[in-house]
């Protein structure tokens, strides 16, 4: 065979090989890019409910701020003390999380119940559920249902009142958006002034610019024993004011961690274990508080 011919049969097959080569590296540089995209996706830990929140293998719990006992004590939520700080955790534990994976953040009670995007995964302060707020978020409920009180100071002339129609000409106020605004409205006087926040309630009640304040019951012994309400008066509970509906957590609308969230509950009520928080944590708040007269 003569040097021309054998050298163009190496150049064929070394062209050959290195098409080979590079159909082989391509092969490979796809299978890679593959590989990377099914791992961005997070298709291997859709079924994980842990990977399904805000920050992966985190839970971001909100509360109010501030935070009242007995739902939260000392204004720290993550010391697991209070009513509701002890249901976060323990709904925490059921969905997967460790104490250390919640984060706890804060939200004012309006802006957790508006439509639109949530910094937070689960929100627990005291929420009505209601018809009208699930059209803009989820709700896992309930965890309890409080009444509603009415709150006066101890030497004011409503203080040995004992019918609701003794409030039919008072100034009366309550947090906006409540259950208790909505029982006020209704049973005892049309005229109700509006406020924030409980501060801002219990302020108005301290400073005589209300006769009356109604608040959930739980949070009416609060106030007068901690003296955020000065020389004040748990009156009575508004006849029929039981929360139908319950206190629920809050989620974002059509989160991902709702049903899991409600199974949590569902499970704790199961297992005793809401039954148990409240006698440790809201025993004292719920008795011994009279029920008002209605004509």
């Amino acid at each position: 065979m003569s040097a021309t011919i054998s050298k163009k049969i190496f150049r064929t097959l070394a062209a050959a090989v290195s098409t080979a080569a590079l159909a082989f590296a391509a092969a490979c540089g796809t299978a890679t890019t593959n590989e990377a995209d099914n791992s961005n996706t997070g298709t291997t830990s859709s079924s994980d409910i842990t990977q399904q929140t805000i920050t992966p293998g985190k839970l971001t719990i909100a509360t109010g701020d501030p935070a009242y006992e007995p739902w939260v004590m000392d204004n720290k939520p993550e010391s697991g003390k209070g009513f509701e700080s002890a249901i976060a955790y323990a709904v925490a534990k059921e969905l997967g999380f460790d104490e250390s994976d919640v984060v706890w953040t804060r939200t004012s009670f309006d802006a957790a119940i508006a439509p639109g995007a949530k910094d937070f995964d689960l929100n627990i302060q005291q929420f009505s559920v209601t018809d009208e707020r699930k059209k803009a978020v989820d709700f896992a409920s309930s965890y309890y249902n409080d009444t509603t009180s009415i709150v006066v100071k101890a030497d004011s002339k409503y203080a040995d009142a004992d019918d609701l129609d003794d409030f039919k000409d008072a100034t009366v106020g309550a947090m906006v958006g409540t259950l208790a605004y909505n029982d006020v409205k209704k049973n005892v006087n049309p005229n109700v002034q509006t406020f924030n926040d409980d501060v801002a309630l219990a302020q108005a009640l301290d400073s005589g610019q209300i006769d009356a304040l109604a608040v959930s019951t739980v949070e009416g012994v609060y106030m007068v024993q901690s003296e955020q309400v000065k020389n004040g008066k748990v009156l009575g509970r508004i006849p029929g004011s039981e929360d139908p509906n319950g206190m629920g957590i809050l989620l974002p609308k059509d989160s991902a961690l709702t049903e899991a969230t409600q199974k949590a509950l569902d499970t704790l009520k199961d297992d005793g274990t809401l039954k148990k928080l409240q006698d440790e944590w809201l025993a004292e708040y719920t008795t011994d508080i009279p029920e008002l007269e209605v004509d």
